[in-house]
């Protein structure tokens, strides 16, 4: 009975564990203790001492029945609430260009949010891919409490999820006020405002777009919620757009009916089409429309990159914050391509599907489609939204924005290189695949002499090419045209994501929970410095203040490194960028 006690423990543990990881309703713990606790009485009363066979049935009976449990209790699908809490606090009316609003106050009253607030119609039925249409004025209060749907992407298990902020974030909280998915709808095209409490003019503003390769994410996710900067008097946009084949793919059929002329690009006229909101509305926020910051990270820099050379930005905002990439480069490494590649992955996602027109195409079941985001999320020269590559338009001094700041992190290549490691025996290898010609040049960079030095040294090699590369261009093209560009190295480390892929994020915006103690006093030190260095940026275009060390700026040569200590350092990979620059032929001064 002992060895029955201390395995039925363990397993009844982990049934407890997978309902909570796959966020069950609370019905589902209240019949796994139901029947955990028939099955204990039935093998204690009558199977133990009964035959083997009888038991195994007992056992798997039980497991059977957990199985059931979860399936029928299975998380529901529910809107994402703007507040904590039971019960919202309300604010005041907002008179916007298309109807009334009322948010919530948040963070003991400090900050408003209105969530929700429609800033197109949705690009359903016969506007999927079509360009983002003006939003039908509404009647009455519209109560923004509540997240919109995320814009249509593939999903996963709500366990999955779960298992990625255990082992990825080491951030994951048992609670049963969670127990619920959050909807995805093409019926995405909201925009989410934080404000000061109370009465507001002429703040600055800061309009987020989020990563997620142009295939996935949402706009409330907490590391650049906007609480943070909207205690510090910035008034923050956030929004959703089209993702993968519903925003970024391209068909020469609807490029025909388009009054534009335009395909492809979807996902980045919704952005300026939120912007030109933007424009509209922040007012009534107390934002001021002529001092708008447009800021992403990954995807969502990138974003940013071509809205600053879109003609349609021009006038929509004033300086530009770029995160851990942008396509600035004579070839982008990732969420671009050019216009012929663009159609013919249309028309090879056409043949699979087995449609040929327009109309075919929109009758296509969107969860039929959905997973095409692995073959659609990349911005294209469309001649509308871009008439040309961002480099190009740099070159001939042609851009949106009056200053920059940018940058990227010490680890940008952790996530994505997990499965790929290096070690002695296949750096080499990795090397050529990648330079071929121009291996020798790196090799003579980069020689290991254990497998934790190749694996360091490809580690580097690998954000180099996918992101810090991008960012030192970026630096280039803004010191011919005069702009002036300040550039960040983040470098902390944590207990979370350290200085990985986004692990910046909830330092720069101010979103380190209070209790958390995967981070420290110097971490919540940090965050104070990166975010005054913002806020002045956001305010004037110049980060430096009173009490802040010296942000030169510069032209991607020298970087001030948000680490341990706060202060310039040169760029460490100048002799990579080197080679990179032979083979993609940036011109030589």
């Amino acid at each position: 009975m002992v060895a029955f006690g201390i395995f039925a423990s363990i397993l009844f543990l982990l049934m407890l564990a997978v309902l909570e990881l796959n966020k069950n309703t609370l019905v589902g713990f209240v019949l796994l203790l139901a029947v955990t606790a028939g099955f204990v009485l039935l093998f204690v009363k009558v199977l133990h001492g009964g035959k083997w066979y009888w038991k195994v049935l007992g056992w798997l009976g039980w497991i059977a029945a957990f199985a059931a449990i979860l399936f029928l209790t299975w998380p529901p699908v529910r809107a994402v609430p703007a507040y904590a809490g039971k019960t919202p606090v309300y604010t005041g009316t907002v008179s916007l260009a298309d109807g009334d609003v009322r948010g919530v106050l948040i963070d003991d009253g400090a900050v408003e949010l209105y969530a929700g607030i429609p800033y197109a119609k949705p690009p359903v039925g016969e506007l999927r891919w079509r360009e983002p249409q003006d939003v039908e004025p509404w009647s009455g209060v519209r109560d923004c409490d509540h997240f919109a749907p995320m814009c249509m992407q593939p999903t996963e298990l709500p366990i999955v999820s779960s298992l990625k902020q255990v082992i990825g974030y080491h951030d994951y909280r048992i609670s049963l006020s969670d127990n619920y998915v959050a909807p995805v709808s093409e019926d995405g095209l909201y925009v989410n405002v934080w404000k000061p409490a109370g009465d507001a003019k002429d703040l600055p503003v800061l309009v987020y777009i989020h990563g997620g390769t142009l295939q996935t994410g949402q706009p409330w996710y907490g590391d650049y919620a906007g609480t943070g900067l909207a205690k510090r008097g910035v008034v923050v946009v956030n929004l959703g757009y089209r993702l993968g084949v519903f925003g970024y793919f391209a068909d020469e059929a609807l490029q025909a009916e388009s009054a534009h002329g335009t395909t492809g690009n979807y996902g980045l006229l919704d952005q300026i089409k939120a912007l030109e909101w933007v424009q509209k509305n922040v007012a009534a926020f107390g934002g001021d429309p002529d001092n708008v910051t447009i800021a992403g990270e990954s995807a969502g820099a990138a974003s940013v990159s071509a809205i600053c050379t879109s003609p349609l930005a021009k006038g929509l905002f004033r300086r530009a914050l770029l995160e851990s990439s942008t396509v600035a480069s004579i070839e982008p490494p990732h969420s671009f391509r050019s216009f012929s590649d663009a159609i013919a992955s249309g028309r090879q996602l056409k043949e699979r599907h087995h449609v040929s027109t327009a109309e075919e195409l929109r009758k296509l079941d969107a969860k039929a489609i959905v997973n095409e985001a692995y073959t659609q999320h990349y911005m294209t020269v469309d001649g509308y939204a871009l008439t040309e590559t961002p480099y190009e338009s740099y070159r001939k001094g042609v851009h949106n924005e009056e200053q920059l700041l940018h940058g990227y992190n010490a680890e940008e290549s952790g996530p994505f290189i997990l499965f790929g490691h290096a070690n002695l025996k296949n750096f080499e290898g990795k090397v050529r695949a990648y330079f071929k010609e121009h291996a020798d040049d790196v090799l003579a960079i980069y020689a290991p002499k254990t497998d934790a030095e190749a694996d360091a040294a490809w580690a580097r090699i690998y954000g180099a090419i996918f992101f810090d590369y991008p960012h030192y261009c970026l630096g280039q093209l803004a010191k011919e045209n005069g702009i002036p560009a300040y550039e960040y190295y983040f470098s902390k480390q944590n207990g979370r994501l350290s200085a990985w892929h986004s692990g910046e994020l909830i330092y720069l915006y101010g979103n380190i929970p209070a209790g958390s103690r995967l981070f420290d006093a110097n971490d919540r030190a940090l965050s104070e410095t990166m975010q005054r260095y913002l806020v002045n940026f956001v305010k004037n275009g110049d980060p430096n203040g009173d009490g802040l060390p010296a942000w030169e700026c510069g032209d991607g040569t020298r970087l001030l490194e948000f680490g341990e200590m706060t202060a310039m350092r040169d760029e460490q990979s100048l002799a990579l960028f080197a080679v990179l620059d032979r083979m993609a032929g940036w011109p030589q001064n």
